[in-house]
């Protein structure tokens, strides 16, 4: 008789930041890609004793740290299945990433970038041109990117619209293909009462929208591209994973407003975590 085959567990490499308190960046990474049964190696980028939406804060720029800390990784023979990076804070940050997924993507690495720069048509105060053409640099090195309309629109240098129409997404696509990206999800475009997602693989495009209920809140992206992540390590389509991470997202923020948590407290996805799995 054989021996018992070993299941092998997969990995995720999350280059972001730690912020203590306020439901976003690895806080919300962590337990998401965990509860989806892969492991997730954190990478900071830098540590905040809470997020930015908060009036006051503290902060350690993480920056000096990484290459040492990923190179230790890289001795002890680690390898991933999957590289996802969120917020990136200097233009040496994202050449730091680029080194990162130049050492430990392989063949068959998953690579997905969500370039937090900015939302609701504003891009956040910690940004600057010069960050923002560095980080276009990630896109041909991604598998799957997931911009907000708002990052989407910075990306391609095209004026953003509140609520564009499908010729005005298509448009945002192509201009994001010509810098590169592959696959490609557009986020919280806003359409009469639904909020929209916009799927451009290869030659298609699909959408998946929920009745936009409940109130605006902090990391809600960053649950929506983690649930993206893992879902693409796992193997799970595109559109599949688009529309498990929109209705999880909407719950929550349902769930959060009855229980009424602080909106720059984030979601409670803790409360219905286990529906991931």
């Amino acid at each position: 008789m054989g021996g018992i085959a070993l299941k092998k567990q997969k990995k995720i490499a999350v280059i972001n930041d730690f912020s203590g308190f306020g439901r976003c960046s690895l806080t919300v990474s962590i337990p998401v890609i965990s509860a989806m049964k892969i492991q997730c190696c954190a990478l900071p980028t830098a540590v905040f004793s809470n997020h930015t939406g908060y009036d006051d804060y503290f902060f350690d720029d993480y920056t000096d740290k990484m290459q040492p800390y990923y190179l230790q990784w890289e001795k002890l023979g680690l390898q991933f299945d999957g590289i996802y990076t969120g917020f990136l804070g200097s233009v040496r940050q994202t050449e730091i990433v680029m080194d990162f997924i130049k050492r430990f993507a392989k063949e068959n690495t998953k690579v997905i970038v969500d370039p937090v720069m900015g939302d609701n048509g504003r891009i956040y105060d910690t940004f600057n041109s010069e960050l923002c053409r560095s980080i276009k640099k990630l896109l041909p090195l991604a598998d799957i990117i997931t911009p907000n309309l708002t990052e989407a629109c910075i990306l391609t240098e095209i004026p953003y619209t509140e609520n564009p129409d499908k010729e005005k997404i298509n448009e945002i696509a192509q201009a994001l293909r010509q810098l590169g990206s592959r696959n490609i999800v557009i986020t919280g475009v806003c359409k009469e009462d639904y909020v929209m997602n916009y799927i451009f693989e290869e030659e298609t495009c699909t959408e998946f929208g929920v009745k936009n209920t409940g109130t605006q809140r902090a990391g809600t992206g960053d649950v929506f591209a983690s649930i993206i992540a893992a879902d693409t390590v796992n193997g799970v389509s595109l559109y599949n994973s688009v529309k498990k991470a929109s209705l999880f997202v909407k719950e929550a923020i349902i769930l959060s407003d009855e229980m009424h948590i602080p909106t720059q407290d984030g979601i409670c996805f803790e409360e219905i975590l286990n529906k991931l799995n």
